[in-house]
């Protein structure tokens, strides 16, 4: 039988479903992103927010209205389970976050014409060891690829379900990150995207003390390697140490992905979030690294939020001036600890608070891309339309979130390829311009 497997989520997902493709084709099995020729298929879910949960129930539908064998995986499996079942009795399988591994068995059993049982495979309490050892099946191969360092997580904000789903924080040994970027590397990746929960907690653990600096200077040593990208950093993890590291090592990238959440310090406490001065934090961050671009993210609507400390979000924004960032609006979520919270702010209100954040923040990123008018950047090469349009990205870009820059050229390059480009043109999120020959 073929398998077919559809992804949603993070890029923290991404990784798991390619590992549970490793898993099935060590074992032989065949393994197409073409669900229409396969007869299972493996949704592999996201439960962040209940829109990413509409997404992940879709695909499921879909499939079993098209009369496929359909084994959900990820966070949805772990958070709703019986519920989920019941709500749709067609579901052939279920496999928890931290159940990964069992990949290979609950498919062998769905593909069993005589067995008929649904199968579940989901830990009540989930604790994510990665499954080390395995050579993931990756399903986009080209510039750059994410290396998950650690899962799971310590902290309990209050917006927030991933501590329930995914368990305590484990990071993975060092020696088997470095063998595996060495190998991506070999393949042809020329960037690699560091990710977990919170990769500035990395080794804590395992080591009982931040390693994080310590994992960049070794990456920073593999030869055919040009680019390595540091996202989800947690703000009272970013020690002096890791800030020197990042300024220090060539190869990892000038950028940091930082999510605040807020500014208001009565808020961040509600949120059970750092409460300290994180405009300090920001200059030290920018004076030790001065070509450094920051992405942050901040949710709006949060249970209590007043309109005074809207404004000091705001005000807070129009001063840092981040080179990126995103907003959410405040998402309701059962178990976590806003979600009994009185107060909620009505939708109306929160979305008015998104689009004046937006707003503002797309003339500041108009205003920094124009800045970028007349430089030559090294940019790293995406993709190729037939049109004869480069698709590329800078260093302060990072893969499928941020911007892109587009270069119309009849020059030969390929996606992992390094190329200077001098900016012509700018708009709020992406550069255009040509190669310098």
């Amino acid at each position: 039988m073929k398998i077919a497997l559809i992804n949603h989520g993070c890029a923290k997902n991404l990784v798991d479903s390619e590992l549970m493709l490793g898993l099935l084709a060590e074992k032989g099995h065949q393994v197409t992103l073409d669900e229409g020729e396969a007869q299972i298929v493996i949704v592999n879910t996201c439960s962040f927010i209940h829109d990413a949960e509409k997404e992940s129930v879709q695909s499921i539908l879909e499939m079993v209205n098209r009369g496929k064998k359909v084994i959900v995986t990820g966070c949805l499996a772990q958070k709703h389970n019986d519920d989920l079942k019941e709500a749709i009795p067609e579901i052939a399988a279920m496999i928890g976050t931290s159940n990964i591994k069992e990949i290979v068995n609950v498919v062998n059993k769905v593909a069993d014409e005589k067995n008929e049982e649904y199968i579940s495979c989901v830990s009540e309490k989930p604790e994510y060891i990665y499954p080390e050892n395995i050579e993931r099946q990756q399903i986009t191969m080209g510039a750059s690829s994410y290396v998950k360092i650690a899962d799971g997580c310590n902290y309990h904000c209050g917006y927030c379900i991933i501590p329930n789903l995914r368990g305590i924080y484990h990071s993975r040994p060092m020696e088997n990150i470095i063998e595996e970027v060495k190998t991506l590397a070999n393949k042809g990746v020329t960037e690699v995207v560091l990710i977990a929960q919170d990769t500035t907690s990395y080794g804590i653990d395992l080591y009982k003390k931040q390693m994080l600096p310590k994992l960049l200077e070794e990456l920073n040593k593999i030869e055919n390697l040009s680019w390595i990208r540091v996202m989800y950093a947690y703000p009272s993890q970013m020690t002096d140490e890791l800030i020197e590291a990042m300024a220090k090592y060539d190869k990892v990238v000038k950028y940091i992905d930082l999510p605040l959440q807020h500014s208001d310090k009565t808020i961040l406490e509600n949120m059970r979030r750092p409460v300290f001065d994180y405009e300090n934090l920001i200059k030290k961050i920018r004076t030790k690294i001065p070509d450094i671009a920051i992405r942050t993210a901040f949710i709006v609507g949060y249970p209590g939020e007043t309109d005074e400390q809207f404004e000091h979000l705001y005000n807070f924004v129009k001063k840092m001036r981040f080179d990126k960032m995103g907003v959410f609006e405040y998402s309701r979520e059962k178990n976590t600890a806003s979600y009994s919270m009185k107060d909620q702010v009505p939708a109306k209100i929160k979305h008015e608070r998104y689009k004046k954040l937006m707003t503002l923040q797309q003339g500041i990123s108009y205003e920094i891309n124009q800045k970028y008018i007349g430089e030559i950047i090294p940019c790293i090469v995406e993709s190729y339309t037939d049109e004869g349009i480069y698709v590329l990205r800078t260093a302060h870009d990072a893969p499928e979130i941020d911007g892109l820059v587009y270069v119309k050229s009849e020059k030969s390059a390929i996606p992992g390829d390094i190329e200077q480009v001098l900016i012509e043109k700018a708009d709020e999120y992406d550069l255009f311009g040509k190669f310098v020959v």
